[in-house]
């Protein structure tokens, strides 16, 4: 492993959204699943706007299909051709490029047609028929480090992806579990995963949830989002991904980790700030 002061970060393209090398952070934002399409443009043009007034370059994210839910009976999006039916209209609407996750084999090649990103879920992350599949469409793939893994483990995730021919790879930081319902953050995996040469992303949002913590649902605790977006670029990443609602105590899913839209442009502001010391300093 590469130790991290030696690591030289990979630039990756989405779109118009170039993330890692010497580029200041991005932002990847939605909510958390496709409700209906009126929901989801008035949410992506929201963000746009709101990134746009703070100069931070915006991947929109809104699932088709939560397939990993805690109920049966839980909301999970309207399903993959309908949802990328939407997200479509979203990038011809407002330009902006769009992250969404596979759970399939048989998703990959659709889902790649539309998507800038193919996400991996933090479940998924060792499955590598999922990962060759998302590798061989030449999109840019983002993997999610799962929750029972160190980041260290994270390195052969790469290697299956750049084995089958595609180097444009993102990591995602979201929390280790602990059990009982509660997830820990541990910032040195930022750093060790950065050093796989690979732009990493941390899921403030996702970070705070408490799986199953409502028994027929997940919990989470919004209120330590902002405080978790800041120490991660304090310390080094390249992107800060933020599931985000206009009424998140209404949301269908994930309600109680996502943040107000309200709330975002402070936030975004606050993090600028540390972003631009961060560079400045390494300069």
């Amino acid at each position: 492993m590469k130790k991290e002061s030696e690591a030289s970060v990979r630039e990756v393209v989405l779109g118009s959204v170039v993330i890692g090398g010497r580029h200041p952070f991005v932002l990847i934002a939605g909510p958390c699943v496709i409700e209906t399409e009126a929901s989801t443009l008035r949410h992506a043009e929201k963000l746009k706007k709101i990134s746009l007034a703070c100069g931070v370059p915006l991947v929109f994210k809104s699932s088709y299909d939560k397939a990993n839910r805690t109920s049966l009976k839980s909301f999970r999006g309207p399903g993959l051709a309908k949802g990328l039916k939407i997200l479509k209209k979203v990038k011809s609407t407002f330009g902006l490029p769009l992250l969404c996750d596979v759970h399939s084999v048989c998703e990959v090649e659709e889902a790649g047609g539309v998507l800038d990103c193919l996400q991996i879920p933090a479940f998924l992350c060792r499955q590598t028929d999922l990962l060759v599949a998302a590798a061989k469409t030449k999109k840019a793939v983002n993997v999610k480090k799962g929750q029972f893994l160190a980041p260290w483990n994270m390195e052969e995730a790469v290697k299956k992806i750049e084995a089958s021919g595609n180097k444009n790879i993102i990591l995602t930081e979201r929390g280790s579990s602990f059990g009982y319902n509660n997830l820990v953050v541990d910032y040195r995996s930022l750093g060790v995963m950065r050093s796989f040469g690979c732009p990493v992303v941390f899921d403030a949002t996702h970070s705070v949830q408490l799986p199953g913590g409502k028994g027929v649902s997940s919990g989470g605790e919004r209120r330590y989002v902002p405080a978790l977006s800041r120490a991660a670029l304090a310390f080094g990443c390249d992107g800060i991904f933020l599931e985000v609602h206009e009424d998140p105590d209404q949301a269908p899913c994930d309600g109680p980790n996502m943040i107000a839209m309200n709330s975002l442009e402070g936030l975004l502001k606050d993090l600028k700030k540390i972003n631009e010391l961060i560079r400045n300093k390494n300069d």
